[in-house]
């Protein structure tokens, strides 16, 4: 389970922005394709006008058939590209699972009433649509000052359901990493430590660039210390500092290491 940690961490910051390559990579693909073809209407044009006669026109249409060949060369490239981002997603979705396995079945539970994990990073965009900025949609900040409401008020078990429902409705949304994190604190509220872990995983290795990443990751670390996991929390703790060396956090996270004996 070391391993499995180890490995989750190396990846989640990679995999949780694969999607945004890919789609990035697949317009750098059209845009390719696009301009391969207009040199080639281009070349065409020349052609048919009769420019090639005139001085200089063969040189002009050897360099854009160099151009057309490269272009090609770097269309090949950017499917490449794609390809391997499409397979570090499908290895840390995998392994998130894994992990989440692993967590129920030390909390006791039904492993085998776990459902597939969403890809990390999100579904897989159209491979020619540009990503717009997240916008909150009708109803999600509503929703989501309730939830916020009923934790505040220490009803940790409607708080957890109402994250839950949240992440549901809207699991790409703006406020989904802050969603996953709240939930967590509320699973820690009921004492279901298995479950809140997980969330805070969740959290982190879906936003590892979000305001809540550094305290999701040290929460992380301090549910698996409180399992019993003693050396993945402390590989987990030792990652905090090590990806956000000027968070807030650090003092908590190095007590933490202090009361578990991290080496």
């Amino acid at each position: 389970m070391r391993v499995l940690f180890a490995l989750l961490l190396a990846l989640a910051p990679v995999a949780a922005s694969a999607q945004t390559r890919a789609e990035t990579l697949a317009d750098i693909r059209a845009q390719l394709t696009q301009l391969g073809a207009e040199l080639s209407a281009l070349r065409s044009e020349l052609v048919g006008t009769g420019a090639v006669a005139r001085s200089g026109g063969a040189d002009m249409l050897a360099r854009m058939e160099t151009l057309e060949l490269e272009l090609m060369r770097l269309t090949g490239r950017t499917e490449d590209l794609e390809l391997k981002v499409n397979r570090i997603v499908a290895d840390g979705t995998n392994r998130l699972g894994d992990l989440e396995f692993r967590l129920v079945e030390l909390e006791g539970g039904d492993p085998g009433a776990l459902s597939s994990p969403p890809p990390l990073g999100g579904p897989a965009p159209a491979a020619s649509a540009a990503a717009p900025a997240p916008q909150t949609a009708v109803g999600e900040q509503a929703d989501f000052d309730r939830a916020r409401g009923v934790l505040g008020q220490g009803d940790f078990r409607t708080a957890a359901d109402l994250f839950a429902a949240h992440a549901a409705a809207w699991p790409s949304g703006p406020l989904s990493g802050e969603v996953l994190f709240l939930r967590g604190e509320a699973l820690e509220g009921l004492g279901d430590t298995a479950e809140a872990a997980r969330s805070y995983l969740q959290s982190f290795s879906g936003y590892p660039d979000g305001p809540r990443a550094p305290e999701a990751l040290f929460r992380l670390g301090r549910a698996l210390g409180r399992l019993n996991q003693v050396q993945e929390a402390c590989l987990t703790l030792g990652e905090v500092p090590l990806r956000y060396p000027d968070s807030a956090i650090l003092p908590d996270v190095q007590a933490e290491r202090v009361a578990l004996a991290c080496p």
